[in-house]
């Protein structure tokens, strides 16, 4: 479905190692992050126009995920999943500062990147993700709290509070892959008819594995308390890095709040955008608005 290489890099110092595709080198640098439940896979729309337009395309697989290993510690948080990312980009690749685009989890582990490294995310877009919890300062701003509705949520409340005995109750590769698909059809995340039976076919293949299925889950239970995180994260307050909010309005899970709370979190953005036709995974739904939105943000490292 999708020729491109599947690099590796061993990352001594995080004891692990990543999985990721690079296309364009020499291009100007970007880093594409997935989230839940998703692979790598879900930016493949957009590695070709991306490169053709000019950038340096690093897509990696987080920690658990995927092709990367699982976690030797076991943390599956946004800052050890970001500190992963910097050293494959930085360390390995070389990189001293890059561009980023993220959605879902993604989204998290790029705020706590932008912020615990200093001058390494030089401009980001994000899109369909939780805003930075900062709450006191939405409130400042008019912005209430604001969550998705039963049965929307379900979901996010049975991973986070009970992963042992979902992953007990999904236990062939086919209900596995059949709880997963779910996200890309009918629970609302995507906009209507965006994945075809054989779309949900590929991104849901990695998830067949319970091991994986079940680590994907660890991001979940930091919310219920049922994992610790590796550190605090680092977004404690608004950022400064130039910033893209776009919002797929086909999306039931991601509040539309979302853009309103970014504006506030970003003070030096851009939009926010509304990409009509788009969901949650608005990098596969619209690939096109993403790849072309994503080209005007940085057209002057472009050239």
């Amino acid at each position: 479905m999708f020729d491109v290489s599947v690099h590796r890099a061993e990352l001594p110092v995080r004891g692990l190692s990543l999985a990721y595709w690079r296309e364009g080198v020499g291009g100007y640098p970007l880093v594409l992050l997935h989230g839940y439940p998703e692979t790598k896979r879900i930016w493949a729309r957009c590695v070709e126009p991306l490169v053709a337009a000019g950038f340096e395309v690093i897509v990696p697989d987080l920690r658990g995920y995927g092709d990367s290993d699982f976690a030797p510690d076991g943390f599956y948080d946004p800052p050890a999943y970001g500190r992963d990312v910097h050293a494959l980009v930085h360390d390995v690749l070389g990189h001293e500062c890059v561009g980023f685009a993220a959605g879902d989890v993604g989204g998290a582990v790029m705020y706590d990147l932008a912020e615990r490294f200093d001058g390494f995310v030089e401009r980001q877009a994000i899109f369909n993700t939780a805003a930075p919890f900062l709450e006191q300062l939405y409130a400042e701003h008019g912005i209430l709290p604001e969550r998705p509705g039963w049965p929307i949520s379900d979901y996010a409340e049975r991973q986070g509070s009970d992963g042992d005995g979902l992953i007990a109750e999904l236990a062939t590769p086919t209900a596995r892959r059949a709880y997963v698909a779910a996200m890309y059809t009918h629970r609302l995340w995507a906009h209507p008819g965006t994945f075809t039976p054989d779309d949900v076919a590929w991104h849901t293949e990695p998830f067949a594995d319970a091991d994986r299925l079940r680590a994907a889950f660890g991001v979940y239970e930091l919310m219920y308390g049922k994992r610790p995180l590796s550190e605090m994260p680092a977004m404690l307050a608004p950022s400064e890095v130039e910033t893209l909010i776009l919002y797929g309005p086909s999306d039931h899970v991601v509040v539309e709040s979302f853009v309103d709370r970014c504006a506030v979190a970003f003070p030096n953005h851009r939009g926010p955008f509304l990409v009509p036709g788009a969901g949650h995974f608005l990098q596969w739904e619209q690939p096109h608005a993403l790849c072309s939105a994503l080209t005007l943000l940085f057209r002057d490292r472009l050239a």
